[in-house]
């Protein structure tokens, strides 16, 4: 038996997906849900609420499918809605913290097992960091957003997305150097 491929390019898949076929959303949703999921990961630490995040991202993607212009990436245009809803996420459930007081009282230095060194174990890293300070991290460092346009989606100052961004960066280096991953020498 011979396979046909039911569309033969994402430009016809998005078109059949705009127009309501189940199918071809489904092959859209296929297609781009783990890397979207990773998306919202990056930004939400508990991986159902990231699902979440992301399954409502899916609905506003083929909500709004029809106002895709095809002049850019589509999975560029996928991601931006899935960092909107990440914050949006966010700020709904008031995770994000700014308060450098806050912070040492509600995150107290954590560990991570330096012996595996991975993603994995980089994820533990950046999730172990205020969700302020890591959305702006990974914003900026990550998504690769400018200070300006971070500070427009948070509704923060452009100094103070510098200045979280700073903070994230020293604690992560802190975090390197206790779990002994990173010791530029003098370990």
């Amino acid at each position: 038996m011979k396979i046909i491929p039911f569309y033969k390019n994402e430009k016809q898949l998005i078109k059949r997906s705009a127009s309501g076929n189940r199918e071809a959303q489904r092959r859209l949703y296929d297609m781009y849900a783990p890397k979207m999921l990773g998306v919202c990961r990056g930004y939400i630490k508990d991986l159902q609420f990231a699902e979440d995040v992301m399954v409502t991202g899916f609905v506003k993607v083929f909500k709004h499918l029809g106002t895709f212009r095809h002049e850019g990436s589509f999975e560029g245009w996928v991601r931006r809605i899935m960092v909107r809803e990440s914050i949006s996420f966010l700020r709904k459930n008031q995770f994000i913290v700014y308060d450098e007081i806050v912070l040492k009282e509600a995150y107290p230095q954590t560990a991570a097992d330096s012996s595996g060194w991975d993603l994995d174990a980089l994820q533990s890293l950046i999730d172990a960091l205020p969700d302020g300070y890591r959305t702006v991290f990974v914003l900026h460092a990550i998504e690769g957003y400018k200070h300006q346009e971070i500070a427009e989606m948070l509704d923060i100052s452009e100094n103070t997305s510098k200045s979280q961004l700073s903070k994230a960066k020293r604690l992560l280096r802190e975090q390197l150097k206790q779990n002994n991953i990173i010791g530029y020498g003098t370990e």
